[in-house]
């Protein structure tokens, strides 16, 4: 017996010896291992190095599937939500690190920026991915986009040439255009990924230039103050993930297309033109208060604009990551006679979203919104609430118009609405200029709620007939 219990002692310190060694061997081997991202990063890079040096991108074997619905939802609504409030955010980190001012010079630049885009975008992604045929090619496609970036670039360039900016101010400019353009073209290869059923590899795609953006430009304002080296940088870091990660994974994960026709470019351009003028003449519509503001009132304004315009974008945001993952399934569901009812079903419940999201936002800047803003700008907002709370209700209008004019898009009548923005922009012109000269501020909000106002009835008439003519 007492030889019993000493086998069985040394039996337990033997066990305990090699739990502790296993234990010492897993910590180790958790030391040893680097981060998740670091690990995803060289099996990236390995497979790019494998590629190029297989002379094709095209020719590798797709590794992720198609068809992931939740996917889709999941990485499209993060890749937008951090597109979306990108411009916010670098717009906050200027605002507490170079004052209003600084703050305020970039937000007018990028709200440039962003009205130029609609050249280099055209108009184009819904009717991308709403071509489940294919029948234009995916190489038409890019050779129209990179046709497209060069005549945003031209705009940019011609537009602070006969705004006659210079110094500080035309850097930020050519910084901020510079990154839009990369964004506008790295949307064709996102929408490529749409098209074949893996919306959730390009919502990986915006979220990491996105987020590579934020990092670049955060991290160049605090060590240099200068907003213009950090555009700069931001747009060599979107650069760099174009080139590096969204083209060749578009390559990888999606089928060859066949050879692109001089006919499809041009088809495309003819198509989508109707599309381009009224996202355009939309966005001239929401800019034109902004260009009456400047050089009637000082910088900061543009500022306090642009952080009540975001609750406005947040409430179109919102609704578009509702629909906007579903526009290749509505196009299929229109296609079919029978199921045109249930489209109708769809186009009601999509616009009931849109005003409770509406009025959810509106609760929100009740309470706590103001104080919010106040602490995250630096600055205070309590004088604008009234402000605040007029743009929400242009906010909600903005989104069911953004939705219909989609839907017309995939319905291909968009050229019905184009005479609509049209005489919107007429309205948003005159409204502006009368109401800014002469009450300032409160004067560019107003202009504004009307000129959404105006739009948002102009087109749910348009809608309305459209249907009703069949």
């Amino acid at each position: 017996m007492p030889g019993l219990f000493k086998r069985s002692a040394r039996d337990a310190v033997r066990t305990t010896n090699g739990r502790v060694r296993n234990a010492r061997a897993v910590q180790d081997e958790n030391r040893a291992r680097p981060p998740m991202v670091v690990r995803l990063a060289n099996q990236w890079w390995d497979r790019l190095i494998g590629a190029v040096f297989s002379g094709s991108l095209a020719n590798q074997t797709a590794r992720y599937a198609a068809h992931r619905t939740t996917r889709d939802y999941v990485f499209n609504s993060v890749g937008f939500g951090v597109w979306g409030f990108l411009f916010p955010l670098l717009t906050m980190v200027a605002s507490q690190l170079v004052g209003t001012e600084g703050a305020g010079m970039f937000s007018m630049a990028f709200v440039y920026a962003n009205l130029i885009q609609f050249v280099g975008m055209y108009g184009v992604r819904t009717y991308q991915v709403s071509d489940v045929d294919e029948m234009d090619s995916f190489g038409a496609y890019q050779i129209q986009r990179v046709l497209t970036c060069i005549l945003m670039v031209g705009v940019g360039y011609l537009y602070c040439s006969l705004r006659g900016y210079a110094g500080e101010l035309l850097w930020i400019c050519f910084g901020t255009f510079a990154f839009r353009t990369v964004d506008s073209l790295a949307d064709v290869y996102e929408g490529r990924l749409q098209q074949q059923d893996k919306l959730w590899l390009g919502g990986a795609s915006q979220v990491l230039r996105c987020v590579l953006a934020i990092i670049t430009f955060s991290v160049a304002l605090l060590a240099t103050r200068s907003v213009s080296l950090a555009c700069i940088g931001m747009a060599i870091a979107a650069t760099l993930s174009l080139v590096l990660f969204t083209i060749p994974l578009t390559y990888f994960e999606t089928e060859r297309s066949r050879g692109w026709e001089l006919l499809e470019i041009r088809e495309i351009f003819v198509e989508c033109f109707p599309t381009f003028l009224a996202t355009f003449l939309f966005s001239l519509i929401e800019t034109v208060p902004k260009f009456a503001m400047e050089g009637t009132l000082p910088y900061d304004y543009q500022l306090y604009f642009n952080t009540i315009y975001f609750s406005a974008q947040g409430i179109t945001m919102a609704v578009g990551l509702v629909y906007k993952p579903q526009l290749v399934r509505l196009a299929n569901i229109w296609s079919n006679p029978s199921h045109r009812k249930r489209f109708d079903l769809i186009i009601l419940a999509i616009t009931g979203v849109a005003a409770l999201i509406t009025a959810a936002m509106f609760a929100f800047n009740a309470t706590v919104g103001v104080a919010l803003l106040s602490l995250l700008y630096g600055t205070d907002f309590e004088a604008y609430r009234t402000q605040l709370y007029l743009m929400t209700i242009a906010g909600g209008m903005t989104a069911v118009i953004d939705f219909l004019y989609q839907i017309i898009t995939v319905l291909r009548r968009q050229e019905t609405a184009t005479r609509i923005y049209l005489i919107a922009f007429g309205v948003a012109g005159v409204l502006s200029i009368t109401l800014v000269t002469t009450i300032g501020f409160d004067g560019a909000v107003y202009a504004y709620l009307l000129s959404m106002a105006a739009l948002f009835v102009m087109l749910v008439v348009q809608y309305v007939m459209i249907r009703k003519n069949g």
